[in-house]
């Protein structure tokens, strides 16, 4: 402990001192009332641990006035600022309490020095220790009050991280236990959500920057977060600024409510599996389709073989020409000239191209239903199948 200045003070000053400690104590005590969080009875722990705070502090400043150096205490200062924490108090009441007792102190001590003849000298200095040692000790009871709030955080965090794993679980937990749980985790039950699966080394960094009110835990190799309210002026790019930012990658589930985020998981899951180019953040609402048929590969590999049968038997070079050509054919809604300049070839060309389809494929291209499965099954042959 770094040297103080009741080290200082001559030893004889405790047996001055010493046979008015009791009714100083009480007079701080009483004094400590004036702070309004202490106004009432000081009955129970409080008042307990005031008490013993109070009776404390006095013998334990003779004891080191005495013994001219650092003497072992009791962490009572730190446990009266972790339980003002507890009591959901800042520690402004308990420092101002500190200061009232000082003042006390101070006076009548002063007053028995100056009655016993101490030297006006070693007066001067006993003030000054008795305002340093309250300073050390208002110094511990914040560093309690710091410990207290950090584990009570904790917790917190501990809470919303279980939160997260019982909502995207199957099946979903009954409304009456999520209302509890987001309550014991202190997380405002949002009235819509959707949730962000991230990916990489980056995931926490990105979750961490997701928009206020955002909890997450680990899932799996991923990161879950929710995010309430995302349908709000701006969320979005607030969410995909905060991936992009961070260099991960995430899928971006649908909004839902908080007793379907099961749901937004699992498509957040499935369109960051998409791996669609260079997008840092891949809406599963924006590839509904793709996700659709992602769902059953073997059905929609079967219902693109069928669509397409009749390309089947042409040779790859045939095959690949009229492909592209009905795939742009649809694209275009029939438009002859748009058809050619975006294939790169002669309107006769294309013409040609498209009679040969109608050919291969009759009634099929004139019907709307028919055009729709078409370009589900081109779509689901240009993803692989």
């Amino acid at each position: 402990m770094t040297e103080q200045p009741w080290h200082a003070l001559p030893a004889e000053i405790a047996g001055v001192l010493r046979p008015v400690l009791a009714e100083v104590a009480d007079e701080m005590i009483a004094a400590v009332r004036q702070v309004p969080a202490y106004a009432r009875p000081l009955e129970g722990r409080l008042g307990a641990g005031i008490r013993a705070g109070v009776q404390e502090a006095l013998h334990h400043f003779l004891a080191e006035i005495e013994a001219g150096g650092p003497v072992d205490r009791s962490d009572v200062y730190t446990s009266l600022g972790r339980g003002e924490m507890r009591a959901g108090r800042s520690m402004d009441s308990l420092l101002s309490a500190y200061r009232v007792g000082a003042r006390v102190a101070w006076r009548r001590f002063v007053a028995v020095g100056v009655a016993a003849g101490l030297e006006p000298e070693t007066l001067y200095l006993l003030a000054e220790s008795i305002f340093a040692y309250i300073e050390l000790l208002s110094a511990e009871s914040a560093a309690g009050h710091a410990l207290e709030q950090s584990a009570v955080a904790s917790e917190a965090e501990l809470r919303r991280r279980r939160l997260v794993r019982q909502l995207v679980r199957e099946p979903p937990p009954e409304p009456a236990a999520i209302k509890a749980a987001a309550s014991e985790a202190g997380w405002p039950l949002p009235r819509k959500l959707a949730v962000v699966a991230i990916e990489g080394e980056q995931r926490l960094r990105a979750a961490s920057r997701l928009p206020r009110g955002t909890i997450a835990d680990g899932v799996g190799d991923l990161t879950c977060a929710l995010v309430p309210d995302p349908d709000a002026p701006g969320r979005r790019a607030e969410i995909e600024r905060a991936v992009l930012e961070a260099g991960a990658r995430a899928g971006l589930g649908p909004t839902v409510e908080c007793a379907q985020a099961a749901i937004s998981f699992a498509r957040a899951r499935a369109a960051l599996e998409l791996r669609n180019g260079s997008l840092a953040l891949i809406s599963a609402r924006e590839h509904a389709g793709e996700l659709l048929l992602r769902g059953d590969p073997p059905l929609a590999a079967e219902l693109a073989a069928d669509r397409l049968a009749p390309l089947a038997s042409l040779s790859p070079g045939s095959r690949g020409r009229l492909t592209e050509t009905l795939g742009v054919w649809l694209a275009e809604q029939g438009r002859l000239g748009a058809v050619a300049r975006r294939l790169g070839v002669h309107p006769q060309t294309a013409r040609y191209r498209l009679a040969r389809l109608r050919e291969l494929f009759g009634d099929t291209l004139e019907d709307p239903d028919g055009r729709f499965w078409l370009q589900v099954a081109l779509r689901v042959e240009e993803r692989g199948g």
